[in-house]
């Protein structure tokens, strides 16, 4: 569900909690910044710190730049001024944070990196994302198993196709969309070497197909112009698409749609976010896969690992060798995505409690 950018605030969201424990707002001010409203995943990632750090006694202020980069350094700097004790960002661009995080460091202001890499700055204390790289093998398997090269259990079915693809990665100043792109694109090169995958519109390097900003109509018009250039003589189909981003993935259906294709011939496309408008989608037979990141989970590391700072405490990790963002290596906690097609809907997103069955079905 994508959320109308003019519709949405990017002022603070501060507040402090009055559940039990320690009284409200003890611990301090904690920022959160945050890159978007215009994503549905972003706004559930606020809202889950807020809530959280909330009842662990902290006072916070949660803020949305609506991917302008000068807002979210403005932010940030207020943020530093206001005396926060630490900061939690997701950033528009992980390359332009390098003098606020000197701020921050000089104000000795602990800096969590949330499931976006900061780059070029030594003053990145830790990072809390999902395992980036899985993500996008999750996301080429899927398709390989949607166009049935694969079976449900990642055997080999002996389908040689050949089937038409083609490829889009997410935004170039996010270090996560590196990471979607190589991940699927190894699983993916041995059949596209072995001629099971064509990629008929010759797009495949990563700065080709990446989409600035993970904009739904940049991703949109880029395919209507590949149907137009590669699909236009009637007969030849797409019969696949990577797509890193539900967002993304939506912009693509529009695009198909418009050109003809139905619920009978659409693509096996992919996806990212678990964003409810794309599960609608996969239950339609429009989009075959996303990925989901249970946002509820990641909050839950941030929070840990702010306060495990605050508290003189080492934060929990799990990967200290793959995340360097160009200074240093920073230790990462990561978790595990989920993939999601019309088999595991209820069993996942319902019965997990991430949906209702009736935001899913209504």
């Amino acid at each position: 569900m994508v959320v109308s950018l003019a519709a949405c605030s990017s002022g603070s969201s501060s507040s402090s909690s009055s559940t039990g424990g320690a009284a409200a707002g003890a611990g301090g001010l904690i920022g959160v910044a945050m890159p978007t409203k215009s994503s549905e995943r972003w706004i559930a990632d606020g809202n889950n710190i807020k809530q959280q750090l909330e009842a662990a006694g902290y006072t916070v202020d949660l803020e949305y730049a609506e991917d302008d980069i000068p807002t979210q350094v403005t932010q940030l700097e207020n943020m530093i001024t206001k005396g926060a004790k630490a900061l939690i960002i997701a950033s528009i661009d992980g390359t332009t944070l390098t003098n606020t995080l000197q701020n921050a460091k000089d104000n000795n202001i602990p800096v969590i990196a949330y499931d976006r890499l900061i780059r070029n700055s030594p003053n990145v204390d830790y990072y809390a994302t999902f395992d980036n790289y899985k993500v996008g093998v999750e996301q080429a398997t899927s398709l390989l198993t949607g166009l049935k090269v694969l079976d449900a259990s990642g055997n080999k079915t002996g389908t040689k196709g050949p089937f038409n693809i083609e490829l889009f990665a997410g935004s170039p100043d996010d270090n996560n969309a590196t990471f979607f792109f190589n991940g699927a694109m190894d699983t993916l090169k041995p059949y596209i070497t072995d001629g099971t995958l064509v990629v008929k519109s010759g797009q495949t390097d990563f700065n080709t197909v990446a989409t600035l900003r993970w904009d739904p109509a940049t991703a949109q018009a880029r395919m209507e112009n590949i149907l137009t250039s590669t699909y236009s003589n009637g007969t030849t189909k797409v019969n696949g698409i990577l797509s890193p981003y539900d967002g993304l993935s939506r912009g693509i259906i529009s695009a198909l749609t418009s050109a003809g294709y139905t619920t009978a011939d659409i693509p096996v496309i992919t996806g990212q976010d678990a964003e409810l408008d794309s599960v609608k989608a996969i239950n339609a037979g429009e989009q075959y896969s996303t990925i989901y990141k249970d946002t509820r989970e990641l909050a839950k590391v941030a929070v840990a690992m702010a306060t495990a700072v605050l508290t003189g405490a080492t934060p929990q990790t799990n990967d200290t060798k793959t995340y360097n963002n160009g200074i240093k290596v920073v230790p990462a906690q990561l978790l595990q995505p989920v993939t999601v097609t019309k088999d595991n809907v209820k069993s996942v997103l319902i019965d997990g409690g991430y949906y209702t069955a009736a935001q899913v079905n209504g």
